[in-house]
């Protein structure tokens, strides 16, 4: 189940190019809106879920767990030769992780068809979520987002045979997954509850934290509420609906008036507010290297 080891024959896989559609979209504070419904959709899947439910940290440590998933993101396309190395890790770490899911079958998180659903989700919540959050995709940009998705699969390892080569192969495999295999599983509820002890944030500064803490019981119900309210509006129809999600049409209204706000702010903030800190440094260096003439 492991990937092939770097060798003169099998060099590792690259991450997507600069100048990317990828580039832009993941170190983009915006993308962090998107995240959660990425995730949802992620553990609808009953094995996915299963494993998250019986192996995952997301109860008693989520900033944690939070900030060491969006770290290991931001590697698989700004890292560089990092990249390929963060994939192999992220397997290691996926080899124990099995089990029995609901239903009474066997899973395990690197089986292909799991851990190919498991990526494949990024590429249709970030193609609706821009629809809200920036400019909507051209078709061009569609596919250039697909190929580079696909890229990023190779550096976690995901071999070509499990993921549709092609947005014509990708549709008809995602829905079919999402009638055949889709459900509203324990920790999707979880995930959209508005009433879990979800733990005060406990990363940043001494002076933050305290602070947090402190405001944390009043600051709580309004989080979880805009997580929820986050996690279904960008999730695509298809899958909320495979989900059995609600959403109304007032609530896409108010969808549609906050994405207008951060279509209209996020553009216009320096870069330090608007790309997180290591597409920040990405910029930079590749900024330093055009200067000088490097690829």
């Amino acid at each position: 189940m492991d990937t092939v080891r770097k060798t003169p024959e099998h060099p590792d896989p690259a991450p997507p190019p600069p100048g990317g559609v990828l580039w832009s979209l993941v170190g983009d504070v915006r993308t962090l809106l998107s995240l959660p419904a990425a995730l949802t959709l992620q553990v609808a899947h009953p094995a996915v879920g299963a494993g998250v439910d019986d192996h995952s940290v997301f109860r008693t440590d989520p900033w944690g767990r939070g900030e060491r998933s969006l770290t290991s993101y931001q590697l698989w396309v700004y890292g560089g030769p990092a990249a390929a190395e963060e994939g192999r890790r992220l397997r290691r770490l996926h080899r124990t992780i099995q089990g029995t899911d609901p239903h009474g079958r066997k899973y395990h998180a690197l089986t292909p068809a799991y851990f190919s659903w498991v990526h494949a989700t990024g590429y249709p919540v970030f193609r609706h979520a821009q629809r809200y959050l920036g400019r909507p995709f051209t078709p061009a940009q569609e596919r250039q987002l697909y190929a580079e998705w696909l890229r990023v699969g190779r550096v976690l390892g995901i071999h070509d045979r499990d993921m549709p080569g092609t947005i014509e192969e990708f549709w008809p495999y995602y829905r079919k997954v999402l009638d055949t295999e889709i459900e509203q599983t324990a920790v999707v509820r979880e995930l959209i509850a508005t009433d879990q002890p979800v733990p005060a944030p406990d990363r940043g500064p001494r002076w933050l934290r305290l602070l947090l803490r402190l405001a944390w019981p009043a600051l709580r119900p309004g989080f979880l509420r805009l997580r929820r309210f986050l996690t279904i509006g960008l999730m695509p129809p298809d899958a909320r609906r495979a989900i059995g999600l609600p959403w109304t049409d007032a609530q896409e209204r108010r969808l549609r008036r906050l994405g207008l706000v951060v279509r209209l702010v996020v553009p216009v903030l320096p870069e330090r507010l608007r790309f997180l800190p290591a597409a920040r440094r990405a910029r930079r260096e590749h900024r330093a290297a055009r200067r000088q003439g490097l690829p």
